[in-house]
């Protein structure tokens, strides 16, 4: 992985290997050569072919095997991350422990949030398939221990280990796919990629729904993935090409160059905040000296990773893990902060919709899961539309505007017109413009971003806007747990005071129709209220995601970029 290159260097060599469209063992810049300042300039002077050669020996079926291979592993990875969703409840009958409950989604966000940038600097210094293969055994382990957990502690490990080897597998999937592919068809595969991310991420309620409601149980939500991972094995082995980022270099002088300090400088400071947020206003008050000292921890961490990064202390301006360059693009912050709005206003309504049909229509788990097929459908239907159309005009600023004033309006609608009795239709015409809105720019940043970079770039590139989109995600689904956890917890203990609190927070987290249930028929009518009132605060964070894409989708260059059958990649 190396830097950026300079203007000069443009200038001089235009048409040599430093765009995204040629193979990465054919680029020679130097690291040292670099400078963000021309990411954009550089990639409208490079003049690009679409008759590269050949950069992988494997066609026809073999090679078809090898994308449904690696595309199921960022299905896999999208789909454990909101399985979870719909399973929690019976996972808390088995185990008899609710005050762990939110570490479930925590232990898998710290592992697949914290290593992000970790595993983009990986790829870029080891050969790809292997380190791929290595992360999608680090995953299975995960969901076997999850599976057959004895007690919580053992599941959060599971979950943990899934969180770290599937953040790899993502990573590893654009990796791979841009060392496999010529500038002709690489955007298509990308565009893959969005596909079943968004279709893992949708359909994770949904199958975990149905595996509750059947005899299999919660622990077969987590055993699917060693099926689908032993399935695949033959081809990660034995068809994946072989990828060298740096061929003929011994493995230990590969594995001295590896930014040790700052790996664990910024492992550190994103476990620490993400558990600042996460249990910050559920499991303890904001106020509380633990989560006080958890931001601090995390502020901390941050600060000294920023003056080892910009120092290069014990480390390197090519081997650094965080990529400083990006920070002077405009185009690429812009990316950073869109794709992290367009994960805030994937994931609420993901987490927050099965909840509502639950509580106010007695849906079970699988058909709170299936309520979600509208948002479901509009979403990947843009995904499509968007890399049909972005490959035949180049254009992505319009895409970013118009898909934020959708979810902008779909956001709005569920924050000020949604109540108990709203009827099914208004629900889905709502997720309806939202799904479509963030179908239109969530996934595109990803193809957006590998345009707009150098060829050794790439892998930092996958990294950094993987790391907006997961830590938005984190940050986004935090917050909005604390203030609906909080606000119903509230209002229901105002309704109910003789009711143990731990009581309330078990039966808000699990969805719990049953509790709601065995109350009077008043009482039924305040608590649902209640919890309705609480979640529609959550909405706000869908308005703000909007919002922020409009505008800044506003500050965007109106440039035209070489995408032929672009997708966004997720």
């Amino acid at each position: 992985m190396t830097d950026l290159t300079s203007e000069k260097l443009a200038e001089s060599s235009a048409a040599s290997a430093k765009s995204l469209n040629v193979p990465p063992n054919q680029t020679g810049i130097s690291s040292e050569m670099a400078s963000i300042s021309e990411i954009d300039q550089e990639k409208a002077q490079v003049k690009q072919t679409e008759d590269a050669p050949p950069v992988r020996d494997i066609t026809g079926w073999r090679w078809a095997l090898v994308v449904a291979a690696i595309l199921s592993s960022s299905f896999l990875f999208a789909l454990d991350n909101t399985i979870v969703a719909v399973v929690q409840a019976d996972i808390v009958v088995t185990f008899n422990d609710v005050s762990k409950l939110s570490w479930l989604s925590v232990g898998f966000l710290i592992g697949s949030a914290s290593t992000n940038l970790v595993w983009g600097k990986i790829f870029g210094q080891f050969n790809a398939k292997w380190t791929y293969i290595i992360s999608i055994v680090i995953f299975e382990a995960g969901s076997a221990l999850c599976g057959g957990a004895p007690n919580m502690s053992a599941l959060i490990v599971g979950r943990a280990l899934c969180g770290f080897g599937g953040s790899g597998a993502y990573v590893g999937v654009m990796t791979l796919l841009a060392a496999s592919t010529t500038i002709h068809e690489r955007p298509l595969y990308i565009g893959g990629t969005g596909l079943t991310w968004g279709l893992g991420t949708v359909i994770g309620p949904i199958i975990g729904g149905a595996f509750t409601d059947s005899s299999a149980g919660w622990r077969w939500a987590f055993y699917i993935n060693l099926c689908i991972g032993a399935a695949c094995a033959p081809v990660y082995l034995f068809l994946i090409p072989n990828y060298d980022p740096r061929p003929g270099v011994p493995l230990l002088h590969r594995a001295k160059e590896v930014d040790y300090l700052g790996s664990i400088l910024i492992i550190g400071a994103f476990v620490s905040g993400v558990m600042a947020v996460s249990f910050g206003g559920v499991t303890y008050p904001w106020n509380s000296g633990k989560i006080i000292g958890l931001f601090v921890c995390s502020g901390i961490l941050f600060i000294i990773f920023g003056i080892q990064q910009v120092f290069t202390i014990f480390t390197t301006t090519s081997r650094r893990i965080f990529p400083i360059e990006f920070l002077k693009s405009r185009t690429m912050l812009i990316l950073f902060a869109m794709t992290s709005a367009g994960g805030t206003a994937i994931f609420i309504p993901i987490y927050m919709i099965p909840i509502f049909f639950q509580f106010t229509r007695n849906d079970s788990a699988l058909e709170a899961g299936v309520r979600l097929l509208p948002f479901i459908i509009l979403m990947i239907f843009a995904i499509i539309s968007n890399g049909a159309i972005l490959s035949a005009y180049g254009y992505y600023m319009p895409w970013y505007t118009v898909g934020g004033v959708f979810v902008l309006i779909g956001g709005a609608l569920m924050f000020a017109d949604v109540t108990p009795e709203t009827s099914i239709a208004k629900i889905y015409g709502f997720t309806i413009l939202i799904g479509f809105g963030v179908g239109l720019f969530a996934q595109a940043s990803f193809s957006v971003a590998q345009a707009v970079v150098a060829e050794e770039l790439v892998s930092s590139a996958v990294g950094f806007i993987t790391c907006a989109q997961v830590g938005g995600v984190t940050i986004a689904l935090a917050i909005a747990n604390s203030v609906f956890l909080n606000g119903s917890q509230e209002k229901i203990q105002a309704i109910l005071p003789d009711l143990p609190a731990a009581e309330i927070q078990q039966a808000i987290a699990g969805a719990g129709s049953e509790f709601v249930k065995n109350l009077t028929e008043i009482q039924q009518k305040e608590v649902i209220q209640a919890i309705v009132e609480s979640m529609s605060k959550t909405y706000a964070m869908i308005i703000t995601a909007g919002a922020l894409t409009v505008v800044l989708s506003l500050l965007m260059k109106r440039e035209k970029l070489f995408m032929s059958a672009a997708m966004g990649g997720a």
